[in-house]
């Protein structure tokens, strides 16, 4: 049989509210290790090499988790306070009792998730559990790194308020990948924080003045090209936003430092031995996610992430017997993050495999088609 591949890209509303897209996340997270100080050096490179690969983790699971989304931004300015003071209540119980629950989470999360993160990443150093610190830690960057890309603590996220539509889109992801080379900046050692929640808040209120200073940046580079799309129009955003996108960036490495740095040393400074964490296998080539739904009844979808341009991958579909079903994928891909949706309606009820291959790559996940 041969299914259709329906959808090889997520969609742009999920792209929207990706923070500074899989580049400048990793970018962000890998300059976070020189900042560390020597005493954690024997973190390097396996473990901080781990949470610049997983950098993007949490956008994937928006697909699977609903509850995710609301973790990655904050529309501060949606609350009357903000306007009038600068600040929040900090505290989410607080804060809920004053708004309620509902609408705290349609704002989102940002600030809260970052320090339960952070408070889970210490939990793990603690128990000295490193395979789970690592990837507490790759959630943090995720978060802290959103907590430095202006769109993400604003109600006007990609620009539509002020006629800007796809402005998130072409500053986090189009203008940081064309200009990745040019984001260089040096280490600033990381600091012990005293109080985490309040540190987080802080850098947010900070950051939430280069909004405007986006939105202008935008106005102007599109009133000189006359449109959103060409060369001109990035080379004029660039020079008006490249040096606070750079600050940004920084501080984003700087203060994951300082927040792993905080709580290793409130875990009690634990040491790990060079077997502390496993190797990611090939993650840092090409990675298959967890396939969902699953079980399965009309569609299964296929999430890999690519990180080399231009990458043959495939993708084969195999029942219990080794039968071969299909080849659901067999093409040279981009980088970036994949969903390939594939149609189960011709299988059988049962167990069936998928096979993803890459040159010496492969991986297989099991999955389960129901009626």
């Amino acid at each position: 049989m041969k299914n259709k591949l329906y959808v090889l890209l997520l969609i742009p509303v999920v792209l929207l509210l990706s923070g500074w897209g899989s580049k400048g996340h990793r970018k962000i997270s890998q300059n976070m290790a020189i900042c560390l100080p020597a005493q954690m050096s024997f973190l390097k490179p396996v473990w901080t090499n781990f949470i610049s690969t997983h950098a993007s983790d949490a956008d994937y699971r928006k697909d699977q988790d609903p509850n995710e989304s609301p973790r990655h931004y904050i529309d501060i300015d949606n609350y009357p306070e903000f306007i009038q003071t600068g600040r929040i209540i900090q505290t989410y119980d607080s804060i809920v009792e004053k708004f309620g629950n509902a609408f705290v989470v349609d704002q989102g999360i940002l600030p809260w998730a970052t320090l339960r993160t952070f408070d889970s990443l210490k939990n793990c150093f603690q128990r000295r559990d490193w395979n789970r610190s690592a990837l507490f830690a790759a959630d943090l960057g995720h978060y802290v790194a959103d907590g430095h890309m202006p769109l993400h603590i604003t109600k006007n996220y990609n620009g539509g308020m002020t006629g800007q539509t796809g402005i998130h889109s072409r500053y986090e992801s189009n203008l940081v990948s064309r200009y990745e080379a040019q984001i260089v900046y040096p280490a600033d050692s990381a600091h012990y924080i005293e109080n985490p929640g309040a540190f987080i808040f802080n850098y947010l209120y900070g950051d939430y003045k280069y909004v405007d200073s986006l939105l202008l940046a935008d106005q102007y580079a599109t009133n000189l090209a006359g449109n959103t799309s060409s060369d001109a129009y990035y080379q004029a955003l660039w020079a008006k936003s490249g040096d606070f996108t750079i600050l940004l960036m920084r501080n984003g490495s700087t203060h994951l430092a300082d927040l792993i740095y905080t709580a290793w040393v409130q875990a009690g400074s634990p040491v790990m031995y060079p077997n502390g964490i496993d190797e990611a296998d090939n993650a840092d080539h090409l990675r298959f996610l967890q396939v969902f739904p699953n079980p399965a009844s009309q569609t299964v979808n296929f999430p890999i992430v690519v990180t080399d341009d231009r990458k043959m991958v495939s993708l084969t579909v195999y029942d219990t017997s080794g039968t071969l079903k299909d080849t659901v994928l067999n093409k040279e891909m981009a980088e970036g993050y994949h969903k390939i949706t594939w149609d189960v309606k011709g299988l059988d009820p049962g167990v069936y495999f998928c096979k993803m291959e890459s040159g010496n790559i492969s991986a297989t996940q099991r999955f389960v088609v129901v009626r």
